[in-house]
C-alpha cells in the first residue's frame, strides 16, 4: 500500500469511528467534510443507545442482537457519555396489535389503521429483548400499576391501563463521542508513525485519477492526494458526494426526516421523573419523552424527505403532532407551542428502498463498492448511532482485505477517551438541582477551540459546547465565546459582532431558539 492514506469523506459518527479503526491498524487517514464534524444525523438523533425494540416486529433479530452487544460495549467503554436509562411503555389494553404485529413480522399489511400495541405484545417483545441483552448491569423488564412508586405520574388512565418498563441507554451529548473518536484516531495514528488529518469545510474531487481537496470558501492552497482507498461516510449526503467527485452510481440513499423538540416545562419533567416514556402516537409511530438537561426531549417523526439535509427544519405540523402525543398521555400538563424551547430536525441516512412505510425501512447498514472509481471506493449506507463502532470495524476489515492487509487490531475493548471538556458539559448530571446558568471556564473554552477542530462560532456553540441546549445561553455568553475565538486566532477581532449575530440568526431559523 506504500503507506498511502485512506481518504474518508464525512466527519460524522461513522466517518470518525472508521478513522479510529483504521488508525488502530496503522493506516493513515485524511477525514474531509464540507461542513463541521457531527454536522449531520449525529447531532439530530434521539440520543439513545438502544437495541431497537420495534425492530423485532420486522424480524430483524440479528440487528437487535448486534445493537444490544454494542450498547453493552459503549456503556463499558464510554461511561462518561453513555448512561443507563429506564423507559416505561404505557398500553391502553391487553391484546391490542397482535394480528397486525404478526402480519408485519411476515411482511404483510393488515388493515388501514394501526391497532395500539397491547400489554401482552409489549411484554412478549420485552422478554425477547432481555433474552438478547443478557446485561446484568441493567434491570430487566417489569410490569407496573398506574401510580405505583417510581413510575411516571399524571399519566392518562385511558391510555395507560398497563405500564411496562425496560432498560436501554442514553447519550445526551452525542456530538462529544465524535470528537473523542477523532482524538483517539490521532493518538493511535501517532503511535504507529502515521497521521490522522481532519479537514472540515473542505471538498474533495477526483481530477485525473488523483484527489484534490479544496476549502469550500475557495481560499487557501489545494491538497493533492493519491489515497489507497476512499470511504464515503457522508450519511444522507452519500449520493451527493458521489455526484460531486464525480462518479456514476445508482441511487443509494432514501433518508427520512425526524424532528424533535425540547421543553423546559417543569411540570412535564416532574411527572416523567428520571425515566423515559416510550409512547405510541395515533398513527402507530413510537414517540419518546426523555429526561434531558433542564427539561424533556420529545421525538420523533419519520417522514420521507428529498432535498438538502443541511436545510431541513422541523415544521409546525410536526411540532403539533408531537405536542398532541404529550398532551394525550399527560392531559393535566397542557403543553403548548409556547412551551417549546427549541426544536431540531435531521435526515436519517437510510437506504433507498420501496418500503410501504418509513418505519419499515431497515436500520441495518451495508457497504456498496463503486467500480467506476480509479481507486477502491466504498459507500456506507444505513446504520444507526448505536452500531457506529461495529460498522467501523466491519468497514475497516473490508477495506484492509481489499488492500491486501490483515486486521491487526479492533476497538472492541478500547476505552473511548474522556476529553477535558466532558467534565464541563451543560447539564451533564441530569439530576443536578439549581437554576441553570451558561457559565463556562474560559480556559476550558479556549482549550476546546485549540484542540477540537473549531472553525466557526457555530461549531463551538452547537457541536462542541452544546450550549444551544442550555437555558442560560445569551448574547453576552456568545460575545465571550467570540472573544475566545479571537484570542485563539480563529476569528478576526473586527468580525466578532457579525459572528455573534450570525449565530443568533441561525439558532432562530434552524432551531427556533431565540436569544436576547
Amino acid at each position: 500500500m506504500d503507506d498511502k492514506p485512506v481518504l474518508i469523506l464525512g466527519a460524522g459518527i461513522n466517518g470518525a469511528a472508521v478513522a479510529r479503526e483504521l488508525a488502530l491498524n496503522g493506516i493513515g487517514v485524511v477525514v474531509v467534510d464540507t461542513a463541521d464534524l457531527a454536522f449531520g444525523a449525529t447531532a439530530y438523533s434521539s440520543r439513545l443507545i438502544h437495541g431497537g425494540l420495534r425492530y423485532l416486529e420486522y424480524g430483524e433479530f440479528s440487528l437487535v442482537k448486534e445493537s444490544l452487544e454494542e450498547r453493552a460495549r459503549l456503556l463499558t467503554l464510554a461511561p462518561q457519555l453513555v448512561q443507563p436509562l429506564r423507559l416505561f411503555i404505557p398500553s391502553e389494553n391487553y391484546l391490542g396489535g397482535l394480528v397486525q404485529s404478526a402480519a408485519r413480522f411476515v411482511g404483510l399489511k393488515f388493515g388501514s389503521k394501526p391497532a395500539p400495541r397491547g400489554s401482552l405484545l409489549v411484554r412478549f417483545g420485552l422478554a425477547m429483548y432481555d433474552a438478547y441483552a443478557r446485561d446484568p448491569r441493567l434491570p430487566k423488564r417489569s410490569l407496573h400499576q398506574l401510580g405505583e412508586p417510581g413510575t411516571p405520574r399524571g399519566l392518562n388512565p385511558r391510555r395507560s391501563s398497563w405500564l411496562s418498563a425496560y432498560s436501554d441507554c442514553q447519550i445526551v451529548h452525542a456530538e462529544r463521542i465524535v470528537v473523542a473518536f477523532l482524538a483517539d484516531a490521532q493518538a493511535a495514528a501517532q503511535q504507529h508513525g502515521q497521521s490522522a488529518r481532519m479537514l472540515t469545510y473542505h471538498r474533495a474531487a477526483l481530477e485525473q485519477g488523483r484527489v484534490v481537496i479544496r476549502p469550500v470558501d475557495g481560499g487557501g492552497e489545494p491538497l493533492v492526494l493519491e489515497p489507497a482507498a476512499i470511504i464515503n461516510a457522508t450519511g444522507a449526503w452519500v449520493d451527493d458526494a458521489l455526484a460531486r467527485l464525480p462518479l456514476p452510481s445508482r441511487r443509494l440513499m432514501g433518508g427520512t426526516k425526524g424532528s424533535h423538540f425540547i421543553t423546559w416545562h417543569a411540570g412535564l419533567r416532574d411527572q416523567i421523573g428520571e425515566a423515559g416514556i416510550y409512547a405510541e402516537a395515533a398513527d402507530g409511530r413510537p414517540v419518546f419523552m426523555l429526561p434531558f438537561p433542564f427539561g424533556t426531549l420529545v421525538g420523533t417523526t419519520d417522514l420521507p424527505f428529498a432535498g438538502d439535509p443541511a436545510a431541513v427544519v422541523a415544521t409546525e405540523e410536526e411540532i403539533s403532532y408531537l405536542l398532541s402525543v404529550v398532551n394525550d398521555l399527560f392531559p393535566s400538563i397542557g403543553l403548548s407551542r409556547g412551551d417549546v424551547a427549541l426544536h431540531y430536525c435531521g435526515v436519517r441516512p437510510l437506504p433507498f428502498v420501496d418500503a410501504k412505510t418509513p418505519a419499515a425501512i431497515t436500520r441495518r447498514h451495508h457497504l456498496v463498492w463503486n467500480d467506476a472509481a480509479p481507486v477502491p471506493l466504498v459507500s456506507l449506507v444505513g446504520g444507526k448511532l448505536t452500531t457506529c463502532r461495529s460498522l467501523a470495524e466491519e468497514t475497516a476489515a473490508t477495506v484492509l482485505t481489499r488492500l491486501g492487509r490483515r486486521v491487526a487490531a479492533t476497538s472492541r475493548e478500547r476505552p473511548i477517551p474522556r476529553l477535558a471538556f466532558d467534565e464541563h458539559l451543560p447539564g451533564r448530571d441530569l439530576r443536578a438541582a439549581g437554576e441553570p446558568a451558561a457559565q463556562l471556564p474560559a480556559a476550558a473554552a479556549r482549550q476546546v477551540i485549540r484542540d477540537e477542530w473549531v472553525t466557526h462560532l457555530d461549531d463551538l456553540v452547537e457541536r462542541r459546547l452544546l450550549l444551544h441546549f442550555h437555558p442560560g445561553l445569551s448574547r453576552p455568553v456568545l460575545r465571550e465565546l467570540a472573544a475566545a475565538m479571537v484570542a485563539e486566532n480563529k476569528l478576526a477581532a473586527a468580525a466578532g459582532d457579525a459572528a455573534v449575530q450570525a449565530t443568533i440568526d441561525r439558532l432562530r431559523s434552524h432551531f427556533g431558539r431565540r436569544i436576547e
